[in-house]
């Protein structure tokens, strides 16, 4: 009998399938040592829209929500029904007994696989394949421990759940608001919240009002001391009058001994915020290089939210640090002794370790690999190599000085140890970025009581700042940590998603145009603005959302009640719909698209708008409408462009090329002139060049 592998890819089945000794390639499947080797291709099997339960459904009507369908259908991704097919003939081949879940160890794996098994209708045993890395040592170890299926049904009930809640939310609030203001408005249970948080941080910008204040500054044996902020100019002008020629005391030196302990690695999150802050990468493009590297059996598993590795790592994370010690730029790094207790930590790995480079390194020619996968591996080497290295020690050092009555300080460090800061420097230093937190120079031996004569004294002028825009670096970090403060301790996932669905949240708020980039800062659009400002509380609070994701993890666990989560959804669905029935006429205007002034109309001196099919005084009385279809121009093979009306609104003409003679059956260009009669509809004139004459006298 033979058991049937099901991957989540066909590169990861090829992986496999090498691994374990199926090297015989048939159509859709590889075989050997009495196993099958096939694959998905992502999603096979999807949520039924709703227009599949019933005709009705396909028009947006306000009257048919909410749509709460019981049971849910589920239908085959268009495009994909071969890939199923093939899958459902190998599940029922009579020589197959068991199916192994090879798809990713995760919650979406665990849908992807589980929607096509009970699309096929097959009854068969399960196991279930758990790694966190594609290589061929890995992928034996994990099929020698396949454990039963059964024990990821809460995990799979959890997928379920979220599935189904974006579902309800997304389809009914997305009818219901896009019905009620005439543009379809794309809400989401998790995408909503995050935008929200977006228009919040932009309105503080907006409303910031900036402050001047000034300070004093005394330069003392080549460093600088530093006032409290004054905020009356003549307050500051006047204490430094009262500096300038006066002794300067230094009152106290406070020297502390401080350390920084080498970071923790990588999981996802924190792999996309570096990368963004490093490379400008965004958050999607991020997922997608540490995915290639997977499954280059380069990198472990990346959609993790676990920062440490577990006990039984121990040896071989030993090795792969001493592989990634000899990459360029590491391989300056001297008296390198690593230390790899501080990186375990059982307790804090749940599905899977932190991200890591793999023993495979020492093979690969990393000058082969695409600029952004190479730059992200090294990324994790580096803070593989930090996480391994001796703790940052330095000396912290604050001098404080009075002169003319008024107080300054001054700030050092000493540095004792570079420790993990060396091989942080060597990479960014091999990238061209100034190393982070340099800022403080050692000062001079300062003593108390010490006194100088006639120190250098002046005024600066400052602003207060206002709160900066969100990048992906530090909006990832605002998602993760949503709701943090209302959520028990205990609690194992806070905040907005999952590390593997953030970078997609992101890119959906893009696309929907509620979010734009402008370099690395995401804005929301005015639209994006608008609509937070007409959802619901339940629909744009990160807490809420975050309490459910929070839900979603009890699930998992087998903590909590898929029907009780699922019956919450559905009430507040409910209750969305039922609230909000009808807007007001200003609400209707909201979402209205934003008209351009090309001109000023010349009947009235109103502004004149582009429509879509013509350009028309903002007066609907005065009349004055410039028809992109006019009779005029289609009869010239020509269609008013906004140019050609802007000119002929500014200047009272426009120059055409190329224009059509019904008569000579050519093309000529001629100067069109406006010639508005006040009629219903609009004149034009022909005016043509004047020939040049020539030797001869002729024209």
């Amino acid at each position: 009998m033979s058991k049937l592998i099901i991957a989540e890819k066909p590169s990861v089945a090829k992986s496999i399938a090498s691994a374990l000794g199926a090297s015989s390639r048939a159509d859709g499947f590889y075989e050997g040592n009495g196993l099958l080797v096939s694959w998905c291709v992502g999603h096979l099997v999807s949520p039924m829209d709703a227009g599949g339960y019933d005709e009705h459904f396909k028009k947006w009507r306000y009257d048919d929500l909410p749509i709460l369908p019981e049971p849910f259908r589920y239908v085959l991704a268009p495009g994909k029904e071969d890939a199923f097919e093939n899958l459902r003939a190998l599940m029922n081949r009579s020589d197959v007994d068991t199916i192994v879940n090879a798809c990713d160890a995760g919650r979406e794996g665990e849908l992807i696989f589980r929607l096509v098994y009970e699309m096929a209708d097959c009854h068969k045993p399960i196991l279930r394949l758990w790694i966190s890395s594609m290589e061929d040592s890995a992928i034996r170890e994990g099929f020698s421990d396949l454990r039963p299926g059964a024990d990821y049904e809460a995990l799979y009930q959890s997928a379920l759940c979220r599935q189904k809640a974006d579902w309800l939310v997304g389809i009914n609030a997305t009818r219901l608001f896009s019905v009620l203001y005439h543009r379809t408005l794309n809400v989401g249970r998790v995408q909503t919240p995050t935008l929200a948080m977006l228009a919040e941080r932009d309105a503080k910008i907006t409303l910031f009002h900036k402050e001047k204040y000034h300070l004093l500054r005394l330069t003392l044996d080549g460093a600088e001391a530093v006032s409290e902020k004054f905020t009356d100019p003549a307050e500051a002008e006047q204490a430094a009058a009262m500096c300038k020629g006066a002794a300067v005391t230094c009152t106290s030196v406070t020297k502390e001994q401080k350390k920084e302990q080498p970071p923790k690695l990588y999981d996802l999150t924190t792999l996309q915020r570096e990368a963004n802050r490093l490379f400008g990468y965004t958050a999607k493009q991020t997922l997608d290089y540490a995915q290639s590297l997977y499954e280059k059996k380069l990198l472990t598993y990346p959609r993790t939210d676990s920062r440490y590795l577990t006990s039984d790592m121990e040896e071989t994370v030993s090795c792969v640090i001493h592989l990634a010690a000899k990459l360029p730029p590491f391989d300056g790094c001297t008296n390198f002794f690593p230390l790899v207790e501080a990186m375990i930590s059982d307790k804090d790995v749940s599905d899977h370790h932190a991200i890591i480079p793999t023993m495979e390194i020492e093979k690969a020619d990393l000058k082969l690999l695409p600029v952004g996968e190479r730059n992200l591996l090294l990324l994790v080497c580096c803070k593989l190599l930090c996480a391994s290295a001796e703790p940052y020690e330095y000396e912290a050092v604050t001098a404080t000085f009075d002169c003319g009555e008024h107080a300054f300080t001054a700030k050092g460090k000493r540095i004792l140890a570079e420790g993990w800061r060396e091989i942080d420097h060597i990479f960014r230093f091999s990238l061209k970025e100034k190393p982070k937190g340099e800022n403080d120079s050692e000062l001079p031996d300062f003593t108390k009581g010490q006194t100088f004569d006639g120190a250098e004294v002046s005024v600066t002028e400052h602003f207060t700042q206002p709160p900066k825009p969100f990048t992906e670096d530090t909006l990832l970090s605002a998602m993760e940590n949503a709701g943090k403060d209302d959520i028990p301790d205990e609690a194992e996932r806070k905040g907005l998603g999952t590390p593997a669905t953030r970078a997609a949240i992101i890119e959906k708020l893009v696309a929907a145009g509620f979010v734009e980039r402008k370099g690395k800062n995401l804005i929301p659009t005015k639209a994006g603005i608008n609509l937070v400002t007409v959802l619901p509380e339940p629909l744009t609070s990160p807490m809420l959302t975050a309490e459910w994701e929070q839900k979603l993890t009890e699930i998992a666990r087998g903590g909590a009640d898929p029907d009780t989560f699922m019956d919450g959804i559905c009430t507040m669905v409910q209750e969305i719909v039922s609230t909000y029935s009808c807007i007001s006429e200003d609400g209707k205007k909201l979402f209205a698209p934003e008209k351009e002034v090309i001109g000023t109309c010349p009947r009235c001196g109103q502004s004149v708008y582009e429509g879509k099919n013509n350009f028309a005084c903002s007066d609907r009385s005065c009349g004055f409408v410039l028809w992109k279809n006019d009779r005029f121009w289609t009869s010239r093979k020509k269609e008013l462009t906004k140019k050609m009306a802007t000119d002929l609104l500014k200047k009272g003409r426009t120059n055409v090329k190329g224009m059509w003679s019904e008569k000579k059956q050519t093309t000529y260009d001629a100067a069109v002139i406006l010639n508005d009669t006040g009629g219903k509809y609009i004149n034009f004139k022909l005016e043509f060049p004047k020939r040049k004459v020539g030797a001869d006298g002729r024209k």
